[in-house]
């Protein structure tokens, strides 16, 4: 959505069905319907378009996490072994030729070198939530970043009970009804939906997503390049042109 607040006609692949998603939308694995749009092949959405690898102006990413994702460390997982996702990602998005953003969790660092950091605050979301945004070919320059005044649970126990089965979401919302402090569990999927400007998921599926302010950010950065390509290419097919 923020993409789309940027300038983009959005179009989604995942690999799970994603029944609440508002655009045109296809089932299937990322790096797969890359691999088809490389050898020339059309991929088929839910609005019945059927688009070639030259209808696309720009690539998001959001690889899975749980490789990067300081979840693993709890004793329950500690002992899966997860994919390293993002390497063979932008080298799938590298291949395209086309600007790209990737998105992922805060310890992803060692996978993305030249990222920023966005947080709800950055933007005056209600919300702790840092997520690492990388671009190529062209850097994002990270907004100011206001001092965080809260915690999501004190102690050592914090990340256990902030990301309990029992708990709903990990948004990390500021309460503002007795005192300024972050929660884990967001008391419900209303307030999860204000706290992330998304009014069309449900709460496992906002406790997984990104808000829109984030890519809305930058998606205007990305927007501007797509364009610059698309003139950039015109004019020389105008020079090579009889």
């Amino acid at each position: 959505m923020g993409y789309y607040y940027a300038g983009f006609q959005p179009y989604g692949i995942d690999n799970q069905p994603q029944p609440h998603y508002p655009f045109p939308f296809l089932c299937m694995d990322a790096l797969e319907a890359i691999d088809r749009l490389l050898r020339g092949e059309g991929l088929t959405f839910s609005n019945g378009e059927t688009l070639y690898l030259a209808d696309f102006a720009a690539i998001h990413a959001s690889p899975p996490c749980q490789y990067y994702s300081r979840l693993r460390h709890l004793p329950w997982l500690k002992d899966k072994k997860y994919w390293r996702s993002i390497p063979p990602t932008r080298n799938a998005l590298l291949k395209t030729g086309l600007p790209f953003i990737i998105e992922n969790v805060e310890d992803a660092l060692i996978d993305m070198p030249d990222s920023i950091i966005l947080c709800g605050r950055m933007f005056d979301l209600p919300i702790y939530r840092h997520r690492r945004f990388e671009a190529y070919p062209f850097l994002l320059l990270q907004p100011p970043h206001q001092k965080h005044t809260g915690v999501i649970a004190a102690g050592r126990a914090s990340i256990a009970r902030r990301y309990s089965q029992n708990t709903s979401s990990s948004v990390g919302c500021i309460r503002e009804i007795s005192r300024n402090s972050i929660a884990g569990h967001i008391g419900g999927v209303e307030r999860a939906r204000q706290a992330m400007q998304i009014d069309w998921m449900n709460q496992k599926e906002i406790s997984q997503a990104v808000a829109p302010a984030y890519t809305k950010f930058s998606g205007k950065y990305l927007l501007e390049v797509a364009m610059k390509d698309t003139r950039e290419t015109v004019l020389q097919r105008y020079r090579n042109s009889p």
